[in-house]
């Protein structure tokens, strides 16, 4: 039987790599992290930030309210504090279309 190499997987993430994923500032991350208090990345012992991809997800989260939504800071802090799995539920539906969308997308420009 051949061997397979197995994909490997990250478990922690700079904040440069966080920050090109949302295409922000690393700034603009550090000020998130000391506004909500949902975001608590782990440091390693030279201080750096190393997010988890549960670190991330909080991250989307903050990014869909703040700049696709244009929620004002207190507004995402009342909206993630009322109903985060509510909110959460709705962020992964959202996503969900965004890739049906664009695998139509695709199809439409295959035909």
């Amino acid at each position: 039987m051949p061997y397979i190499e197995k994909e490997i997987e990250k478990i922690y993430f700079t904040i440069g790599e966080v920050a090109d994923k949302f295409d922000v500032a690393t700034s603009l991350i550090r000020f998130w992290e000391s506004e909500f208090s949902i975001l608590h990345p782990k440091k390693n012992k030279k201080g750096n930030r190393q997010y988890t991809k549960a670190d991330i997800e909080k991250l989307k989260l903050i990014y869909h309210l703040v700049k696709e939504r244009g929620f004002t800071l207190a507004g995402a802090k009342e909206m993630i504090k009322k109903n985060p799995e509510e909110l959460q539920s709705k962020m992964d539906a959202i996503e969900s279309l965004k890739s049906v969308r664009q695998f139509l997308l695709d199809l439409k420009d295959q035909l």
